[in-house]
């Protein structure tokens, strides 16, 4: 699709009210104007930037004079628009088109966004819960010797868990050989 159609279907979005403001429109002129002289003359670009006349009227009648120049003019157009107003011009019609993913692609970004969405408190916890698991089944199984390679494991462990908790498992492990 050439910038000309483009344009010309994002016309009526950049034209609504308060979606573009003046600073942004005079920016978007004095880049055509200075960064790209082949775009607008000095003439035009004051035509343009007349405060006299509407935003409204100004943006309508830049819009049309940069499709009746050709598709170079309104991709500069394009390209001044999303230096001085990125998010507007992420937010074009003609983009959301131009974005619509195939049906058959997988969206990366969507994914990362489902597999990261719980955090890292999630991942601890669910971790927490699975060593736990394996402890106590470690633990709860007769045919090891429970006692010895417990008190081992929990003996070294009082900075990964309080001395509080180590002796109540101690103490709980010790109630379980006795039985």
């Amino acid at each position: 699709q050439s910038y000309c159609h483009r344009l010309q279907h994002d016309m009526y979005f950049l034209t609504s009210t308060s979606r573009l403001n003046e600073q942004v429109v005079d920016k978007i002129v004095l880049q055509l104007n200075r960064v790209y002289p082949q775009i607008l003359t000095n003439e035009e670009a004051e035509k343009f930037r007349n405060p006299k006349a509407s935003l409204h009227t100004r943006l309508s009648d830049l819009l049309k004079h940069l499709q009746k120049k050709g598709d170079r003019h309104c991709q500069e157009f394009y390209r001044a628009l999303q230096i001085n107003a990125e998010q507007l011009f992420n937010d074009l019609p003609s983009r959301k088109i131009l974005k619509t993913p195939d049906p058959t692609e997988i969206d990366t970004d969507k994914e990362q966004y489902m597999l990261n969405d719980r955090g890292p408190v999630f991942f601890l916890a669910c971790f927490s819960v699975a060593a736990g698991l394996a402890l106590f089944w470690y633990c709860c199984n007769s045919e090891t010797q429970v006692l010895g390679r417990a008190r081992r494991v929990l003996g070294f462990s009082p900075i990964i868990i309080g001395r509080h908790v180590r002796n109540i498992c101690l103490l709980y492990l010790e109630d379980i050989s006795r039985n």
